[in-house]
């Protein structure tokens, strides 16, 4: 926990949060797995991870409603995130969209509420909808996922699209695409980026996290695992807060300890060298 309180990412709004939060999504799908969930979350909050985020879509509400179990009764200890789908981001539907999720997660307020991905309610309509939620208590402040630096762009020339908190998008060592333009247009703006699947879904998104030479060299010399020393460096500057999801005690608490593991800028120049940033634009990484 001490390390986590040393790691934090301070939001548009002066908010500061532990660098490491945790994700939900693919919980709430097996009725026989929930209490192990809803475990897990709680360990996590012990150990200073207080941001969980979660969405209507995971697991059709059902993630959400996981969620709520999890923090009955300690509300007041968690920054708690949800998302809201496209098609349900325009004027009749993001303020009741809200309140079913606010239902299935047993409270009265979002600390953040985040537009899942891009789709076809123009940007204006979903930024009146955040602020109709925000100036009747139902959000304290909203934000985007999946958003490239174009779409931010045009967010910001919105009326009221630079009261963005975060923008929410996939990022590992091993998916390394934003660090060409969109992580450093966010930092211009003292936008910070929330990163999921920041292990690359255990590895399986990109092996050579868990094989490469260079990675197990820091993960022995760290006395560490492979995924965390990717952990930390996904955390390596105050602008990225990750999420990553644990089910398993063991690796709530690996997720948590990776905080304290501190990359020398020699180390971090190992890993560019294998997990090379991008000389030009591409496509935003979406799974």
């Amino acid at each position: 926990m001490d390390c986590l309180e040393k790691h934090r990412v301070k939001l548009p709004d002066g908010i500061s949060l532990p660098s490491l939060g945790q994700g939900t999504w693919n919980m709430g799908e097996k009725p026989h797995c929930e209490k192990e969930e809803v475990k897990a979350l709680q360990i996590g909050l012990e150990l200073g991870m207080k941001l969980i985020d979660t969405a209507e879509m995971y697991a059709d509400g059902n993630a959400e409603r996981v969620v709520g179990q999890a923090i009955r009764g300690r509300r007041e200890d968690v920054f708690l995130v949800s998302k809201v789908y496209p098609h349900n981001a325009g004027h009749s539907k993001i303020i009741s969209a809200c309140e079913n999720s606010l239902r299935r997660l047993g409270t009265d307020h979002l600390d953040l509420y985040l537009l899942h991905w891009r789709g076809r309610v123009p940007l204006a309509e979903t930024i009146e909808g955040m602020e109709k939620l925000r100036e009747a208590g139902k959000i304290a402040r909203w934000g985007v996922s999946n958003f490239d630096v174009a779409d931010m762009k045009e967010l910001w020339n919105n009326p009221g699209g630079q009261n963005c908190a975060t923008n929410q998008v996939l990022y590992h060592l091993g998916s390394r695409g934003i660090d060409f333009d969109l992580l450093p247009w966010q930092e211009e703006q003292g936008v910070p980026l929330m990163a999921y699947s920041p292990l690359a879904q255990g590895g399986s998104l990109r092996k050579q996290l868990l094989s490469d030479p260079i990675v197990l060299q820091l993960a022995n010399q760290y006395n560490a695992t492979p995924l965390q020393i990717a952990l930390a460096w996904t955390i390596r500057t105050p602008y990225v807060l990750a999420i990553p999801k644990a089910v398993q005690e063991h690796h709530v608490k690996l997720n948590a300890e990776a905080a304290c593991i501190e990359l020398t800028a020699e180390d971090l120049e190992k890993l560019d060298r294998v997990f090379p940033k991008p000389q030009r634009k591409v496509p935003l990484d979406i799974i």
